[in-house]
């Protein structure tokens, strides 16, 4: 049962999530089919309430916005007002609005780096929090990515979970073509961080991870390697490096509601 309810879950939110990326004409849509089931399965379903989560990839901004509205942080009304003039919700989260979004990001390779340093602060404190931070692989090109898992392997923030939404795409091509792959799970462990590799759309093992790196104070700042697709859900978006940019057109929006009807078992009353 549990199983079925996080895949209508997932759906739902995407249903949303589409909904706000049509009502503004604006792209980045694919970002964010691509880590909503791992907000899903962390911040949705994971997160205390005085733990942080920090999208780093700001871009997926409008994925952050309906987990936060599903969790009741941030109003219905308040969520129509994505992209538009005077919002709270911009293309990129903006700070000091919503308890949910902490720090303004988008600006990739600053998550990580503000995340260690939250780790550090409840390590120093002795606050037996987790501080997630959720990044694109192509973020993981960036230096102060690399600057920060050192500082955080050498002061053994264990308490701090990394999650890399790995689609292997990124803004100009394949991230393999880019800088090389730089979300290879064996980098990581070289550092000396506790990875883990899994499905980014398997929610249930996504709360699985989650649950056991929890449990684990064994000095190594845990990293997690997600796999997943750009649009995931939207059959003319997966894996298409364009849907990192495009809006919608009517009769594409319709197919991609359709999409996610099928593919996550949705009733047609979940469209609005």
């Amino acid at each position: 049962m549990l199983e079925t309810e996080l895949k209508q879950l997932a759906g739902e939110l995407r249903l949303k999530a589409l909904e706000l990326y049509k009502m503004a004409n604006a792209g980045h849509i694919g970002c964010s089919m691509s880590c909503l089931d791992l907000m899903i399965g962390t911040l949705v379903k994971q997160k205390r309430t005085q733990e942080t989560f920090i999208l780093s990839k700001g871009h997926a901004a409008a994925a952050l916005y309906t987990c936060l509205n599903h969790l009741g942080e941030i109003s219905d009304d308040t969520l129509q007002t994505f992209y538009k003039n005077n919002t709270t919700l911009p293309a990129h989260p903006a700070p000091n609005k919503h308890a949910g979004i902490p720090f303004a990001t988008g600006s990739l390779g600053h998550g990580l780096p503000i995340a260690t340093g939250i780790a550090k602060a409840n390590q120093l404190l002795g606050d037996d929090l987790l501080t997630f931070v959720l990044m694109s692989d192509g973020e993981t090109n960036e230096g102060t990515t690399w600057e920060a898992l050192h500082f955080a392997v050498n002061n053994q923030l264990d308490q701090l979970v990394v999650l890399i939404d790995r689609n292997r795409l990124q803004g100009f091509g394949q991230t393999q073509d880019i800088l090389g792959d730089s979300a290879d799970p064996r980098k990581y462990e070289v550092i000396g961080a506790e990875v883990h590799e899994i499905d980014g759309h398997d929610i249930p093992a996504i709360i699985q991870t989650i649950e056991l790196v929890r449990t684990q104070r064994n000095g190594k700042p845990k990293v997690i390697v997600a796999n997943t697709v750009k649009g995931k859900g939207v059959s003319y978006m997966e894996n298409r490096m364009e849907w990192h940019y495009l809006p919608m057109s009517a009769d594409l929006y319709e197919q991609a509601q359709k999409d996610v009807i099928e593919t996550y078992q949705l009733s047609v009353e979940h469209v609005h």
